[in-house]
């Protein structure tokens, strides 16, 4: 086995120092070092997203990120989303549109719509699905998700439209 190696992290805002193997993946960093559980990890090998997180703001699947490299950098996982209890906008948009059923697949899509919405504020609903099909779901059919991701960028306009007007 590898030496162990220090590696401090910034996630969600928070510096944390944990001793890594070389070979441990930011997912595994993020759930057994920080217990950090909702980034899920699904196929290991990159394609279903379920461990979508975001390093510097876009979306990274960690399973295929080594831990020592995401050091210096800007990781937010699904954790970060809600604040003093409540649903972030997204969230409670993903339960008011049923875009999620076992919830397996959501933190991780949850973290690639932030990630694409903070950087396409102004993605039509062909965009959404585009951007979503990076994703695998079992569960919705996709509808509803897109749903709820075209529901928050319409309103995250609005929202951004008035404040300019005021």
């Amino acid at each position: 086995m590898s030496e162990r190696q220090l590696v401090v992290l910034t996630v969600n805002d928070t510096e944390h120092e944990i001793l890594v193997e070389p070979r441990r993946t930011l997912s595994d960093a993020l759930r057994h070092d920080l217990e950090l559980t909702g980034t899920h990890v699904g196929c290991e090998h990159g394609v279903c997203g379920a461990c979508t997180v975001l390093v510097d703001g876009a979306p990274v699947r960690a399973c295929l990120m080594f831990a020592v490299q995401a050091e210096g950098s800007r990781v937010t996982t699904v954790e970060s989303l809600g604040h003093d209890g409540e649903l972030s906008d997204l969230q409670q948009a993903f339960s008011s549109h049923h875009g999620l059923q076992c919830g397996f697949c959501t933190p991780g899509f949850l973290m690639l719509a932030e990630g694409f919405l903070a950087d396409e504020p102004d993605a039509d609903r062909d965009a959404v699905r585009d951007a979503l099909s990076a994703n695998l779901c079992r569960c919705t059919g996709y509808q509803t998700v897109v749903d709820a991701v075209a529901d928050v960028a319409t309103r995250r306009r609005t929202s951004a439209s008035k404040e300019t007007r005021s």
